[in-house]
């Protein structure tokens, strides 16, 4: 009889604590619908994000406007410049003057200038030509790109120009290149899926660090230390709704993805779903955990966005490459939930079910996971006892 009545307290131990959860719930949904600024935050902005990013923000270098002083005026000299003006990434502009093209450059008229010397065509026929491409190095990666593709029309002329020597030169062995991975070479291939993790950090973390520190302000909190809520019930509600919210974005972010920039899911779906639901959950618990450490709004909602927006930013591997940064910002980065996060992304998206790569990195962030959720509820139970 003492076991079936314990059995019995349990079920309606039980029973109830899903019913005030349940509850909980139900009045923060409510919360979130009546406030514009949730709504905005977690789907409202999400898109103008999406678009702004996917639209704004693009890594590729592609039509360079180039000025063109041609100092020969020989056959030679023009069929170098119809070469460039055949190439789909150059704007060739003819200049008459080294001065008219200094302007051109400085107006940022022009991103740079190819110079073909006087005596160019004899030095070709003689085996020694060359020429000068000078380029705007103000934007240091276009400079270094632009220095890449202007050995495209140069060599493809003078392989046409004399065949034969090229054959020699070169032998037997022709070089084939290719594209791996991102086949297109667009950088929307590579950004879309760090634009992801960014909308979910957004919706996860800078909403719930509010969540606790608007229920301190308002004063609503001290009404439910007298009612039979536990701290994990307080929790799960609090992070119910805002899941939510996130898959929500996280939804919206695959369909843009998908239809308006055309990036390819090569991995599996599931996983990308749960790897999206685990670092959704890491946020949610980094803005819960500040949110319960700190009771102003505006002071949570600034910590949030300094300790996870600006880094999924600047230092997940996002836009800049990892390995170009220093040792030491690149040793911060492994304490960083979002550098994980991109990655599984990253590799879902364009190289599919890496088992070592995504293994690692799901383990990282389900250790993160329950790392955050424990340490609020330890601060959370220190707050309501």
């Amino acid at each position: 009889m003492g076991l079936r009545a314990n059995q019995r307290n349990l079920m309606k131990d039980w029973h109830g604590s899903w019913r005030r959860i349940g509850a909980l719930t139900k009045k923060e949904t409510r919360q979130i619908l009546r406030d514009p600024s949730s709504i905005a935050i977690g789907i409202v902005f999400p898109v103008i994000l999406i678009l702004l990013f996917g639209y704004g923000l693009s890594l590729d270098v592609t039509k360079v406007s180039v000025a063109v002083l041609d100092n020969d005026r020989s056959a030679d000299s023009v069929a170098l410049i119809g070469a460039f003006r055949l190439a789909p990434d150059f704007v060739v502009t003819p200049v008459g003057s080294l001065g008219e093209a200094t302007t051109l450059v400085l107006n940022r008229r022009v991103d740079g200038l190819l110079q073909i010397p006087a005596d160019f065509s004899r030095r070709w026929h003689a085996g020694a030509a060359d020429v000068q491409i000078l380029v705007n190095g103000t934007d240091a990666n276009q400079a270094r790109i632009m220095q890449a593709y202007a050995a495209g029309p140069i060599a493809e002329w003078s392989a046409e120009q004399s065949p034969s020597a090229a054959a020699v030169a070169v032998g037997p062995v022709i070089l084939n290149s290719r594209m791996w991975f991102n086949e297109a070479n667009d950088s929307h291939f590579f950004l879309v899926p760090g634009l992801i993790v960014l909308v979910m950090t957004i919706i996860g973390a800078f909403l719930t660090a509010m969540v606790i520190a608007r229920e301190w302000e308002r004063g609503t909190l001290e009404a439910l230390f007298v009612t039979p809520m536990r701290p994990v019930e307080f929790l799960v509600s609090k992070i119910l709704p805002y899941f939510a919210l996130g898959m929500i974005g996280f939804v919206l972010c695959i369909l843009a993805g998908q239809f308006l920039f055309h990036v390819p899911l090569r991995g599996s779906l599931a996983l990308l779903f749960l790897s999206s639901m685990i670092y959704l959950l890491v946020a949610l618990g980094i803005g819960l955990l500040v949110s319960t450490l700190v009771k102003s709004q505006f002071l949570a909602s600034q910590l949030a966005m300094t300790l996870t927006f600006l880094p999924a930013m600047m230092l997940s591997g996002f836009i800049y490459d990892l390995r170009s940064m220093p040792a030491v910002i690149r040793g911060i980065t492994y304490a960083l939930p979002a550098r994980y996060a991109v990655t599984l992304l990253q590799t879902l998206y364009l190289a599919g079910n890496v088992r070592s790569v995504i293994g690692w990195n799901l383990a990282v962030l389900v250790a993160m996971a329950t790392a955050l959720m424990i340490a609020t509820r330890l601060a959370t139970r220190k707050q309501l006892a």
